[in-house]
């Protein structure tokens, strides 16, 4: 099978359909991606192996404005260039992000069959338009199917996450063992993580630092967080000499199935990617929505999981470090709640997910 996958914009969208196209290509299928110039996919995609054909296009609005008019005469001059490689698809896979119009509409002109993968509680706005055309739609969450069209084929396969974390389950303790190593951390503390994302998540680190301050004195306690290369300086004062409690900051943490098997909680935003790997993970978790993230997607996300018990949601805009000191305190006191919040999470998780995406792409050209 030809296949080509288009959208992109962030690491977020480009990694999960990286794990796709891996296992495709370990099938013996041809894949290539399609995505914007600008994008992350325009080095991350190269560099891992796959062809890469750059398009010049514009973030994509649902209101009528100029740049909504701009944003679509660019994706139909992307979707003409595209046209040959489309043309010769036995599928066209829409990774999510303005990316992959170009591709999907050139695939609706060729009719080349096309699956979606929205990986987002609300899915974006390509998406919600292209489900109409396409044969299945993957998702990652239960609720994005009622924003989808009632005839939209929906199936919810999960979020792929990388073999070592869906591994941590299995291999908790050996991995926790390497965390303490690694990170410097004490076996006999409980571990309180801190996700902001991969570029780290500065109100939230200001947070955590007022938090770390509220819990100076827990001598059986340990932070790390994961701040951000631009937010170290935010958190790393907490770390004092003077504090009981220990605190360990990096920039950016790469071994994150080490980090999710030594914590007992996890605070972070929620974004689809992070929540896939907690919920692999089974780390019970505090989440904290980015509050400016496209239509809210990501309280939307947050919301989901914490209806199935596996995470609390805090809200931004009325967290301070003396209630996320409290939260944290509180969850880490309740063990038998941690345990059924470990539990709901590996129920919601789909630790497989691109094995189900990979085998839909092909049932599709079948």
């Amino acid at each position: 099978m030809r296949i080509v996958m288009s959208g992109g914009g962030t690491a977020g969208h480009v990694f999960p359909a990286l794990a796709v196209a891996e296992r495709l290509r370990a099938s013996g299928h041809d894949v290539r991606f399609v995505g914007s110039a600008a994008g992350q996919e325009a080095s991350l995609v190269p560099a891992a192996g796959f062809p890469f054909d750059p398009v010049r296009v514009a973030s994509a609005q649902t209101r009528l404005s100029f740049r909504a008019v701009k944003a679509l005469f660019m994706s139909l001059i992307a979707a003409r260039a595209i046209g040959p490689t489309v043309r010769s698809a036995d599928v066209v896979v829409g990774i999510g992000g303005y990316a992959s119009a170009p591709a999907i509409l050139a695939a609706r002109r060729w009719r080349t069959p096309i699956v979606l993968i929205e990986q987002n509680a609300v899915p974006g706005v390509v998406n919600r338009l292209a489900a109409r055309w396409a044969r299945v739609v993957a998702t990652t969450f239960e609720a994005t199917a009622a924003r989808l069209p009632s005839s939209a084929n929906v199936v919810r396969t999960g979020n792929p996450v990388r073999r070592e974390i869906a591994a941590v389950p299995e291999e908790r303790a050996r991995r926790r063992e390497e965390a303490i190593r690694m990170f410097e951390l004490e076996r006999e503390r409980r571990t309180v993580s801190v996700f902001g994302g991969s570029q780290g998540a500065r109100q939230l680190d200001r947070l955590v630092a007022g938090a770390a301050e509220e819990l100076r004195e827990r001598r059986d306690l340990q932070l790390l967080v994961a701040a951000g290369p631009a937010n170290v300086a935010e958190v790393a004062p907490a770390a004092g000499p003077s504090s009981q409690l220990l605190v360990h900051v990096e920039g950016f943490i790469d071994r994150m199935d080490l980090a999710l098997a030594i914590s007992d909680i996890a605070v972070a935003r929620a974004g689809s990617g992070t929540i896939a790997e907690l919920a692999a993970a089974g780390v019970p978790s505090i989440l904290v929505p980015y509050p400016h993230a496209t239509e809210n997607h990501q309280a939307a996300n947050a919301r989901e999981v914490e209806r199935n018990g596996g995470a609390e949601v805090a809200a931004e805009a009325s967290l301070t470090p003396g209630s996320l000191a409290e939260v944290v305190s509180i969850l880490l006191a309740d063990e038998p709640r941690r345990a059924a919040m470990s539990r709901a999470m590996l129920a919601w998780a789909r630790p497989r997910a691109d094995e189900r995406i990979a085998e839909l792409v092909v049932e599709v050209e079948a």
